[in-house]
C-alpha cells in the first residue's frame, strides 16, 4: 500500500467521522466492546502513536499507555481526529518506508507500519460508518484494507480482546461485510 492509499483512507475517515453526532457517542459498533466513542479514541491514539513512531522510530512507553488506554479526544472529538491524522499523514509523507519503526507489538519497516495503519483505520471507519447509519463508499480501498488483514491477522492474534473469530460471510459479500466477517464481527 502507499501513503496515497492512506490519505484516502484518511479522507474517508474524516467524511465518516465529521457526520458522527454527539448523540452517537454511545452507540454501538460492531466492534464488539467499544461504542462510537471508544473508537473514536483508539483511532485518534493509534493515529498519533503511527505519526510519533515515523517521527522518532519509537514511541515511549508512557506515551503509549496514555494513547492506548486515555482520554485522546478531549472536548472535541471532529478536531481530536483531524488533528491526529494530520500529524500521520505529515509523518508517513516522504519518509523511508524501509526505515524501522518500533511500535507495542514489535519492530518493523515503516512501510508494515503504514499498511498496519491503512488496515486499522479502515476497519474502525467501518465500525463508525455501521454504527451511525453512514456509508464506507471506496469499496477499493475496502479490498486493499482485507488484503492487508488476510496477510496479517494469524491465528494467534485470533484472541479475545484482538480479533475474534472469522465470521461466516458470503464470498461475493460486498467488501464492507467480508471485511467485518474476516475481522471477526458479525454480519
Amino acid at each position: 500500500m502507499s501513503v496515497e492509499m492512506m490519505q484516502r483512507v484518511v479522507d474517508q475517515t474524516t467524511d465518516i467521522v465529521d457526520n458522527v453526532t454527539s448523540d452517537q457517542l454511545g452507540n454501538a459498533t460492531p466492534c464488539a466492546e467499544w461504542s462510537v466513542k471508544d473508537v473514536l479514541n483508539h483511532i485518534v491514539g493509534g493515529s498519533t502513536m503511527f505519526a510519533i513512531s515515523a517521527e522518532q522510530g519509537s514511541v515511549p512507553d508512557d506515551v503509549i499507555g496514555r494513547l492506548m488506554g486515555g482520554d485522546c479526544l478531549g472536548d472535541d472529538y471532529k478536531a481530536a481526529w483531524a488533528t491526529s491524522s494530520a500529524r500521520a499523514m505529515a509523518a508517513f509523507d516522504g519518509a523511508d518506508m524501509s526505515k524501522m519503526v518500533q511500535l507495542p507489538f514489535g519492530e518493523m519497516p515503516l512501510g508494515v507500519a503504514l499498511n498496519i495503519a491503512i488496515f486499522d483505520v479502515a476497519t474502525h471507519a467501518l465500525d463508525l460508518a455501521q454504527a451511525t447509519d453512514q456509508q464506507f463508499s471506496d469499496t477499493e480501498l475496502l479490498e486493499g484494507a482485507l488484503a492487508i488483514a488476510s496477510q496479517m491477522i494469524t491465528p494467534e492474534l485470533r484472541q479475545p480482546g484482538v480479533f475474534g473469530p472469522e465470521q461466516p460471510c458470503a464470498e461475493d459479500a460486498p467488501a464492507a461485510q467480508r471485511l467485518l466477517a474476516f475481522t471477526g464481527r458479525a454480519v
